[in-house]
């Protein structure tokens, strides 16, 4: 098994970890209703993505 010949400062090691922080997930406005979905998803309120609807919904 492989070992490190030397220990990683604590500047590499954090360095490193950037990149494994969590993402924000993208949120839009949809043009049909107003309300809050996300990004590139059927909206759960009105049914419609990217202005066809998909999902009949019933008022």
């Amino acid at each position: 098994m492989a070992v490190p010949k030397k220990r990683k400062s604590h500047s590499r090691v954090r360095m490193q970890r950037s990149h494994q922080a969590l993402k924000v997930n993208g949120w839009v406005t949809c043009a049909q209703c107003g309300e809050l979905t996300a990004l590139h998803q059927v909206c759960g309120s009105c049914g419609f993505y990217r202005s066809k609807e998909v999902i009949s919904k019933e008022n």
